[in-house]
């Protein structure tokens, strides 16, 4: 095996104990480490959305909107997430929540984009 290669394959086998590691799985094979990843994925994202869902519930109950409430993407990064709100309308205190449940969920946002004005958007790139 070339030298080359043998980087590459280490590489590769660090970055997948590295997502062993992010995603707290006991796995020992490549497939069962990507399953594993992409259910903690899929709970991140639940978690999320249900955070999301009780700070919407309060701002309806506030503003008599039942269509206060956001929208909720999560997308995969190499090394993170990408997570996106948008709300029709911003509500005080939404961005606050949100952030709380950023620092609940143990992510750490390292870059944000925050809209306020008419309507609510949100962009975060975030890593555990």
């Amino acid at each position: 095996m070339s030298g080359s290669s043998e980087r590459k394959k280490a590489a590769l086998h660090g970055k997948l104990q590295q997502l062993r590691s992010v995603t707290n799985s006991t796995a020992v094979n490549t497939a069962s480490i990507i399953v594993d990843a992409s259910r903690y994925i899929k709970e991140l994202k639940e978690r999320v959305e249900k955070k999301y869902q009780d700070v919407a519930a309060t701002s309806q109950i506030s503003s008599g909107d039942p269509n206060a409430l956001p929208a909720v993407t999560v997308e995969t990064l190499e090394k993170g997430f990408q997570i996106n709100v948008f709300s029709e309308k911003n509500c005080p205190g939404l961005l606050v929540s949100i952030l709380e449940a950023f620092e609940e969920l143990g992510l750490e946002v390292l870059d944000a984009k925050v809209s306020c004005s008419d309507n609510f958007r949100l962009e975060a790139v975030s890593e555990l």
